[in-house]
């Protein structure tokens, strides 16, 4: 039996609670050394980090470059990004802001080595994103 729509909501699937939602995803990005992602690297929800024996810092693109790249998103709109950070010995990844990013709450601490992190960004305004940690 299908889910009814009710009130402006949608319906993924058949309906079927079992259903195994599936998502489409490019193949993830990567990085290395400290060094400014790309608004590519950012949105395409997975960043498979490898910043070797030494700590990366990785600064965001510019919420204005942000917006570029995903042109249709409007106040409230959000989208994820998971750092996979596979480095060695001492290889944490740190995020650093950029013009029109805020953290919404230990969005900047460090990514340890052979662990990930899931971030989201929440769009607040033209050219302005919040960043919240969210694992």
């Amino acid at each position: 039996m299908a889910l009814p729509n009710g009130a402006g909501g949608y319906q993924v699937g058949a309906g079927n609670r079992q259903e195994t939602l599936m998502s489409a995803m490019a193949a993830p990005q990567t990085a290395t050394a400290t060094a400014t992602l790309t608004a590519a690297q950012v949105v395409n929800q997975m960043l498979v980090a490898n910043p070797s024996a030494t700590a990366a810092v990785y600064t965001l693109p510019t919420a204005a470059l942000i917006d570029a790249a995903v042109p249709n998103a409007t106040v409230g709109s959000t989208f994820d990004l998971s750092i996979v950070n596979i480095g060695t010995s001492s290889g944490t990844v740190t995020l650093a802001t950029a013009t029109g990013i805020t953290d919404g709450g230990n969005a900047f601490v460090a990514v340890a080595i052979t662990s990930s992190a899931m971030f989201r960004f929440l769009k607040t305004g033209d050219a302005a994103y919040t960043v919240y940690k969210m694992a």
